[in-house]
């Protein structure tokens, strides 16, 4: 059987490979649309389900297709990836010193069927200068990363405390991955 992940993103890859998983990499060209009036969790799962659509309507066969997306959110507004350089610093500036909740969308679609959910991840980072902000953003981590901050790299100073799954904050929390591809018929355990 032939897996199949829609994103390019590294840290899904390597945490995909961290479970042993066997998989090909085919880049959806879906836009993600952080401004769409949805609830968070909603507009996660959207646009996971609408990468792993699109992604499988471009495979043959039986393959099984892996969708996600990442998005923070403080006080009801979402978070996606820095346009630039002050966009990045502008997140930053909100979230230090503050709890908000990563939200990541999975999608797994086979023969058709589409298997959705969600989870959500409490985070605080600690308070921090301007100083502290402009130089984190200006070693180039934070802008492919929801939120501006990569907690498997430097960004894990930024964070104080986590309430939730670990790898929802990377990018892909690998039980609810399981669970869904278990839903499709491929058990990982």
């Amino acid at each position: 059987m032939k897996i199949v992940l829609a994103s390019s993103s590294p840290r899904r890859q390597q945490l995909l490979e961290l479970i042993g998983l066997t998989f090909t990499i085919v880049v959806s060209q879906i836009e993600e649309d952080n401004a769409k009036d949805l609830p968070p969790h909603e507009l996660a799962i959207g646009q996971a389900r609408d990468k792993a659509m699109d992604v499988s309507k471009q495979v043959a066969g039986d393959a099984v297709v892996i969708g996600a997306d990442t998005i923070v959110v403080l006080d009801g507004k979402v978070f996606g990836k820095p346009v630039d350089r002050q966009d990045a610093v502008r997140m930053l500036t909100a979230l230090a010193g503050r709890e908000h909740t990563v939200i990541s969308g999975v999608a797994v679609v086979r023969g058709g069927r589409v298997f959705t959910g969600f989870s959500a991840t409490a985070v605080t980072l600690r308070p921090l200068s301007v100083t502290q902000i402009e130089r984190y953003v200006d070693n180039g981590e934070p802008m492919d990363k929801a939120g501006a901050y990569a907690i498997q790299g430097r960004g894990t100073l930024l964070v104080e405390s986590i309430n939730g799954c670990y790898n929802n904050v990377v990018g892909l929390p690998l039980v609810l991955l399981s669970k869904l591809l278990g839903q499709a018929g491929v058990e990982l355990l």
